[in-house]
Formats: structure tokens, sequence, C-alpha cells
């Protein structure tokens, strides 16, 4: 079911005219990511007491994108964690994403830094706990919080440790609470759509892509897009299958992107460097190019060992930020497990087969 919800403005002449004539000169990169390479020792672990959460763009008078320290986080060492947004102003602060539970506190100092408004709303894009980590932290800071139903569903039953220990329970406070569905036959449509601050903000939730739980979020004034991890241009492709993700759902959400933003939108990836609706075409021929690499040579027989020898990705290397061997194996591992059969979406889920 279709979910609008409204805020009605009060004091939105406190985002001025002026400020708003004032939208050409955004984005504003405050602090680039990095662009490596990065190397970590065996055993590495992130020293969470090392990283800040900074400004690091500015998308409209009010409306900053939030990013962690470079060279720190193994997982991401362009810039810790995943981005978030902050949406501010009279009618209180909309999240999008809460970054890791290691620096919730660090997050809230970074957004007191430029407003004191409440937090009122949270939008979950994905699963990821570099993007919901710190939901709790923000839920008991009054947040209403929004994600797709699978995401909550997956919340509420995570899927054991790979040891074979059932994960912990988790923390109620931190599970969404206001859900929605992709609509398979409405693609690109919002489910939720809040009046706030002076913009017009819509939660458009995706097909199983990065993960079978995505959400986009459009910030209609400002003509940008959050667009999290089924793109990103640090590393190669990520499509999480045992969250429900795919490549050749990746592909379909690029393409979704592609009628939903202009030529002037900018897209805000969770990971990487923001981009334009034209940074996305090289981006999907990348994806059919490998998909058509490994389809051909599994459908000879090859065994995994064999694909992943063929370095299928050796003309992108120089151009992928972040091409780490362990980036490309695995990207080449989901493509593999994917082009012998690609199951239908069943409640809003695809299962992913397993290579051999």
């Amino acid at each position: 079911m279709r979910t609008r919800w409204f805020f009605v403005a009060v004091g939105i002449a406190a985002l001025s005219a002026a400020a708003w004539t004032q939208e050409s000169q955004y984005p504003i990169t405050l602090v680039p990511p990095g662009k490596g390479p990065y190397t970590f020792p065996e055993g590495y672990q992130t020293p969470w007491d090392k990283i800040d959460i900074l400004v690091t763009e500015k998308i409209s008078p009010n409306l900053f994108v939030l990013h962690g320290s470079q060279s720190l986080d193994p997982a991401h060492p362009d810039a810790s964690g995943g981005r978030a947004m902050a949406l501010f102003g009279p009618d209180g602060v909309l999240l999008v994403d809460s970054e890791n539970k290691q620096v919730a506190e660090k997050t809230l100092k970074a957004i007191r830094s430029f407003t004191n408004a409440p937090i009122k709303v949270l939008v979950n894009t994905h699963i990821h706990s570099d993007h919901t980590g710190a939901n709790a932290f923000f839920g008991r800071q009054g947040a209403l919080i929004f994600a797709q139903e699978n995401l909550r569903d997956e919340m509420l039953r995570p899927p054991p440790f790979g040891n074979g220990q059932p994960a912990p329970a988790p923390d109620l406070a931190g599970v969404p609470v206001a859900t929605y569905t992709y609509n398979p036959a409405t693609p690109g449509a919002p489910s939720v759509t809040l009046n706030m601050n002076g913009e017009t903000v819509d939660f458009i939730p995706m097909m199983p892509s990065h993960t079978a739980g995505d959400t986009i979020v459009r910030f209609r004034k400002a003509n940008a897009i959050y667009i999290e991890d089924f793109y990103r241009n640090f590393g190669y492709p990520f499509a999480d299958e045992s969250n429900g993700g795919s490549i050749k759902g990746m592909i379909e959400a690029v393409d979704l992107l592609r009628k939903l933003a202009d030529s002037n939108t900018t897209l805000i990836p969770g990971h990487g460097t923001l981009v334009k609706k034209q940074d996305l075409l090289t981006y999907r021929a990348m994806l059919v190019d490998i998909l058509a690499k490994v389809k051909t040579l599994r459908d000879q027989g090859k065994p995994l060992r064999e694909v992943l020898a063929a370095n299928l990705t050796a003309q992108y290397d120089k151009v992928t930020l972040g091409d780490t061997q362990q980036s490309k194996d695995r990207f080449i591992t989901e493509v593999y497990d994917e082009v012998r059969d690609f199951p239908p979406v069943v409640d809003g889920k695809r299962t992913m087969p397993k290579h051999p």
C-alpha cells in the first residue's frame, strides 16, 4: 500500500528565496573521498576512536552529506562507513542512513555543528551496518525510522553467523516502524513523500539490486538522489546475494535511475564520488560486458577458479579506484553465481544460486 506522509512546514521563511538562488553553486565538495591504493596489515582492526564524521558535501543550503575519515576503515578506506545525509530546518532533521554504531555520537556531533533541530525522521537505504548501525541511537533521539519491509524483516530475523552461531537479537529501538514495499508494476513511484524544511523528499523503493530492501531518496528541489550502493565507483560492484542482491538487479536499478534523473541531477552513491546520469552508462556497460564474458566461460564448463584466473576485469582496472584483488574476485564470483540460473523474485526477494 502506498503511504504518503506530509509535514506542514513551519517557518519556511527561514530558508530565504535568496538562499535558493544560490542553488547553481551546488553541490559543494568539502572533503573528497580518498583514492588509494590502500593496504592494511593482517589482523588490522578499524580504530573507531580515530575516525571522525565530517560534513563532506553540501548539496543545497540545508542538505548536507556526512562521511567518515579516509584510510582507516579497511571495508571502506575511501571514507569510513557509508554516506549519511541530513536535511535540516525548522521542521527538524531528516536523516538518510545512520552510519556505523561505533561512531553514533560523532555523527550526532557533526549534525550539531550545523543545526540544533530535533532528529525527526531516519530512512534506511539498505540493511548493511555502515548504513544502519546507529539506528537505535537515533531512534532514541526521537527519529521515526522508515525502510522497506524486507529490511525490517531481515533486521528482526538476522541470519546466523558463518560459524552457525545465532546472531544477537536486534535492538528494537533501531528497527524501522514505518515500512513499504517495492511494486514491480510501478517502478520509480515513491512510497513516501515528505514536505519538510522547504524540500520535497521521496522515498522510492527499489527492485532487489544491491540487496532485497533497497531504497533511493530523491530531493526534488535540490535535484539530487541518494542512490545507495547498487552503484559505486570505488572498488568493483557488490551485489549482496545473501540479502537478495544480484548483478542483473543492479542493471535494472541503473536503468530506472536513468529515467528518474535528468542531466543535471546530482547522484549520491554510498561510496565513491558524486556522479551524474551520464556516469551510469559506463558502469552499466561494464556490468553487461562482464556478465556476457562470465556466461561464455561457465557455459563452456569452466570452474570458478579458471574464470577468476582469466582476469576478465583487466580493461577496467586502470579506471576503477580501489580495484583490489578481493574486490575483483568478489564481483566475478557473484556474476558466476547468477549466470546459470536467475530465480524470480518471490515476496520481494530473490534467492540466488551458489556455484559448486
